[in-house]
């Protein structure tokens, strides 16, 4: 995701502790929001195939991914923000290219069988698991046959990882990015696609390295990597709660990853 400098941000308003994670993070100057970084979803959009069709993109945020997608060349672009905030920052990236509807990613009041690919990053893992049912199958209803469904999210390992431990990780990142994150195994990932009638093509990985320096100064620059640091100094309560989420990020380094899947509606 991307934040317009002059554009109003969600939870702007806020306090730095009680702001959600990856908003607090963009308003400090984080452009990239995204588990795997920028390498991670350039892949996924490799795989997505989204030159010349119809392309939906679901909680777009604050644009970064419409972004990346206008500049592909799809036939169409229409994202699907429930924050009405965020949906003036993806219309502001996007332009006269495509459009921004106010809709929640479950029901996005889109017709059937009207897109070639939906794309997601970072969104459902911040659903409960009926939520993350009923947005897949809202994107398997909006997809043609054969359309193609891309996804970018947070992901657990190995796919053996045991409930006790997940339980602890997933109390541990709600307590720091102050929203009920949950992260799925990869076997779990694939599940979920399948039982909504999606054949997987695809799977991708990357380290987890939200807040680590190396990465930060491959996604943002050196300019907007030294931007966030000032902006971080500059705020005690945001800086306590940046490491706090890094501390977090660092102690469970083996068991969280950045996941991407491409799968396809059967026809």
């Amino acid at each position: 995701m991307s934040a317009p400098d002059a554009e109003p941000m969600p939870f702007a308003e806020r306090k730095a502790e009680d702001t959600p994670g990856h908003w607090l993070l963009a308003r400090l100057g984080k452009r990239v929001l995204r588990p795997g970084g920028l390498g991670l979803p350039r892949r996924l959009l490799e795989q997505a195939r989204v030159a010349g069709v119809d392309v939906v993109e679901l909680a777009p945020g604050l644009g970064r991914t419409a972004a990346d997608l206008i500049a592909l060349s799809p036939a169409s672009y229409t994202g699907v923000e429930s924050d009405p905030d965020a949906a003036r920052a993806t219309g502001r990236v996007v332009g006269q290219a495509g459009t921004v509807v106010v809709a929640d990613a479950s029901s996005t009041g889109l017709p059937d069988a009207s897109a070639d690919v939906v794309v997601g990053e970072a969104m459902l893992t911040m659903q409960s698991d009926a939520a993350k049912q009923r947005i897949v199958a809202e994107a398997a209803r909006v997809l043609r046959p054969g359309g193609r469904y891309a996804i970018h999210e947070l992901g657990l390992l190995p796919d053996d990882l045991d409930d006790a431990t997940k339980t602890e990780l997933r109390r541990d990142l709600a307590r720091v990015i102050k929203v009920n994150a949950r992260p799925l195994t990869i076997a779990e990932w694939r599940k979920l696609l399948e039982e909504a009638g999606f054949q997987v093509e695809w799977t991708g990985t990357a380290p987890m390295a939200l807040l680590k320096m190396r990465r930060n100064l491959a996604d943002e620059g050196l300019r907007g990597t030294l931007r966030i640091v000032r902006n971080v100094l500059r705020d005690p309560d945001a800086r306590r709660r940046v490491l706090a989420m890094r501390k977090i990020f660092r102690q469970h380094r083996n068991a969280i990853n950045g996941v991407a899947l491409v799968a396809r509606v059967p026809g």
